[in-house]
Protein backbone atom coordinates (compact mmCIF):
# COMPACT_ATOMS: atom_id res chain seq x y z
CA UNK A 1 0.00 0.00 0.00
CA UNK A 2 1.54 3.39 -1.17
CA UNK A 3 0.63 6.56 1.32
CA UNK A 4 0.33 10.00 0.45
CA UNK A 5 3.40 12.16 1.31
CA UNK A 6 3.88 12.88 5.46
CA UNK A 7 1.47 9.79 6.34
CA UNK A 8 1.69 6.65 8.56
CA UNK A 9 0.31 3.10 9.01
CA UNK A 10 -0.13 1.67 12.28
CA UNK A 11 -2.08 -1.39 12.89
CA UNK A 12 -4.96 -0.93 15.85
CA UNK A 13 -7.47 -3.37 16.86
CA UNK A 14 -6.50 -5.68 13.63
CA UNK A 15 -7.22 -2.23 11.72
CA UNK A 16 -5.17 -0.43 9.65
CA UNK A 17 -4.94 3.56 10.75
CA UNK A 18 -3.32 6.20 8.40
CA UNK A 19 -2.62 9.19 10.26
CA UNK A 20 -1.00 12.42 9.02
CA UNK A 21 2.54 13.43 10.37
CA UNK A 22 1.84 15.66 13.66
CA UNK A 23 1.59 19.07 14.16
CA UNK A 24 4.49 21.31 15.44
CA UNK A 25 3.19 21.76 18.91
CA UNK A 26 2.94 17.58 19.11
CA UNK A 27 6.60 17.55 18.03
CA UNK A 28 7.73 20.60 20.65
CA UNK A 29 5.77 17.90 23.40
CA UNK A 30 7.05 14.63 22.58
CA UNK A 31 11.05 16.65 22.00
CA UNK A 32 10.71 17.86 25.72
CA UNK A 33 9.64 15.26 27.54
CA UNK A 34 12.15 13.24 25.58
CA UNK A 35 15.20 15.46 26.36
CA UNK A 36 13.55 15.13 30.06
CA UNK A 37 13.56 11.33 30.47
CA UNK A 38 16.85 11.51 28.75
CA UNK A 39 18.18 13.51 31.48
CA UNK A 40 16.10 11.67 34.36
CA UNK A 41 17.39 8.08 32.54
CA UNK A 42 20.93 9.02 31.64
CA UNK A 43 22.86 6.89 34.83
CA UNK A 44 19.74 3.57 34.66
CA UNK A 45 19.17 0.46 32.48
CA UNK A 46 16.63 2.76 30.42
CA UNK A 47 16.79 5.13 27.15
CA UNK A 48 13.48 6.96 25.93
CA UNK A 49 13.04 5.81 22.31
CA UNK A 50 10.43 7.00 19.60
CA UNK A 51 10.12 6.87 15.44
CA UNK A 52 10.58 2.72 16.42
CA UNK A 53 7.92 0.38 15.70
CA UNK A 54 6.28 -1.71 18.80
CA UNK A 55 5.27 -5.23 17.57
CA UNK A 56 2.83 -7.29 19.37
CA UNK A 57 1.00 -10.55 17.98
CA UNK A 58 0.72 -8.77 14.59
CA UNK A 59 -0.17 -5.45 15.89
CA UNK A 60 2.32 -2.34 15.30
CA UNK A 61 2.42 0.84 17.03
CA UNK A 62 4.31 3.56 16.55
CA UNK A 63 3.84 5.46 20.05
CA UNK A 64 5.32 9.27 20.22
CA UNK A 65 7.51 7.75 23.17
CA UNK A 66 8.65 4.95 25.01
CA UNK A 67 10.76 3.71 27.59
CA UNK A 68 12.85 0.73 26.73
CA UNK A 69 16.36 -0.88 28.23
CA UNK A 70 19.20 1.08 26.55
CA UNK A 71 20.20 -2.17 25.03
CA UNK A 72 17.03 -3.53 23.42
CA UNK A 73 18.72 -5.86 21.07
CA UNK A 74 17.19 -8.95 22.39
CA UNK A 75 13.88 -7.71 21.68
CA UNK A 76 14.20 -7.01 17.82
CA UNK A 77 11.44 -8.61 16.06
CA UNK A 78 12.71 -11.57 14.03
CA UNK A 79 12.14 -9.45 10.75
CA UNK A 80 13.61 -6.66 12.01
CA UNK A 81 10.68 -4.10 11.33
CA UNK A 82 10.81 -2.99 15.26
CA UNK A 83 10.53 -4.38 18.91
CA UNK A 84 7.96 -6.47 20.71
CA UNK A 85 6.28 -4.38 23.26
CA UNK A 86 7.43 -6.82 25.87
CA UNK A 87 10.55 -4.84 25.79
CA UNK A 88 8.62 -1.77 26.57
CA UNK A 89 8.26 -0.40 30.53
CA UNK A 90 5.97 3.13 29.63
CA UNK A 91 4.43 4.49 26.40
CA UNK A 92 3.74 8.05 26.20
CA UNK A 93 1.35 9.16 23.92
CA UNK A 94 0.82 13.35 22.75
CA UNK A 95 -3.06 13.53 21.70
CA UNK A 96 -3.93 14.64 18.33
CA UNK A 97 -6.90 16.41 17.49
CA UNK A 98 -10.55 15.08 16.31
CA UNK A 99 -12.56 12.66 17.25
CA UNK A 100 -10.89 10.10 15.70
CA UNK A 101 -7.80 11.19 16.47
CA UNK A 102 -9.16 11.66 20.07
CA UNK A 103 -10.60 8.16 20.19
CA UNK A 104 -7.43 6.23 18.69
CA UNK A 105 -5.51 7.65 21.57
CA UNK A 106 -7.54 7.86 24.22
CA UNK A 107 -9.61 4.47 23.97
CA UNK A 108 -7.97 2.33 21.08
CA UNK A 109 -4.24 2.87 21.82
CA UNK A 110 -5.22 2.34 25.60
CA UNK A 111 -6.40 -0.99 25.38
CA UNK A 112 -3.79 -2.32 22.44
CA UNK A 113 -0.86 -1.50 25.06
CA UNK A 114 -2.93 -3.22 27.91
CA UNK A 115 -3.32 -6.43 26.07
CA UNK A 116 0.10 -6.19 24.98
CA UNK A 117 1.27 -6.19 28.92
CA UNK A 118 2.77 -2.77 28.55
CA UNK A 119 2.60 -1.64 31.90
CA UNK A 120 2.12 1.82 32.03
CA UNK A 121 0.75 4.25 29.51
CA UNK A 122 0.41 7.78 29.97
CA UNK A 123 -1.82 10.61 27.88
CA UNK A 124 -0.97 13.75 27.21
CA UNK A 125 -4.24 15.20 26.13
CA UNK A 126 -3.53 18.97 25.42
CA UNK A 127 -7.41 18.61 23.83
CA UNK A 128 -9.07 18.23 27.10
CA UNK A 129 -10.23 21.01 28.33
CA UNK A 130 -7.08 23.20 30.18
CA UNK A 131 -5.42 20.10 29.12
CA UNK A 132 -4.48 16.87 30.76
CA UNK A 133 -1.52 13.88 31.50
CA UNK A 134 -3.57 10.35 32.40
CA UNK A 135 -2.18 7.74 33.43
CA UNK A 136 -2.60 4.16 33.58
CA UNK A 137 -1.50 1.15 35.10
CA UNK A 138 -2.55 -2.69 35.15
CA UNK A 139 -3.63 -2.22 38.68
CA UNK A 140 -6.62 -1.91 39.72
CA UNK A 141 -7.34 -1.93 35.66
CA UNK A 142 -6.25 -0.79 32.70
CA UNK A 143 -9.09 0.58 31.30
CA UNK A 144 -9.36 3.26 34.16
CA UNK A 145 -7.00 6.25 34.90
CA UNK A 146 -4.27 5.72 37.96
CA UNK A 147 -3.66 8.86 37.96
CA UNK A 148 -5.19 12.36 36.23
CA UNK A 149 -3.95 16.16 36.60
CA UNK A 150 -4.26 19.08 34.78
CA UNK A 151 -1.55 20.61 33.09
CA UNK A 152 -2.26 23.88 34.62
CA UNK A 153 -2.56 22.02 38.49
CA UNK A 154 -0.07 22.37 40.98
CA UNK A 155 -0.77 19.35 42.32
CA UNK A 156 -0.40 15.91 40.84
CA UNK A 157 -1.79 12.63 42.00
CA UNK A 158 0.70 10.00 43.55
CA UNK A 159 2.76 8.72 41.19
CA UNK A 160 3.61 4.87 40.98
CA UNK A 161 7.25 5.63 40.16
CA UNK A 162 9.66 5.90 43.12
CA UNK A 163 11.49 8.89 43.91
CA UNK A 164 15.45 9.11 43.84
CA UNK A 165 17.38 7.93 40.73
CA UNK A 166 15.96 5.78 38.39
CA UNK A 167 16.97 2.17 39.55
CA UNK A 168 14.66 -0.02 37.04
CA UNK A 169 10.87 0.20 35.97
Amino acid sequence: MELPEGYRPEIIEGAIEVSPTRRYSHGQIVFMLRETLAEFLKDGDFAARNDTNVIHENRAWVPDLFVVAKDPERYVTDDGLGLTAAAVRVVFEVASPGKRSLDRDRVRKRREYARAGIPVYVIIDDYDGQGAVTLFSPAPAPTRPTGRTSTGSPTAPRSPFPRGPPRGW
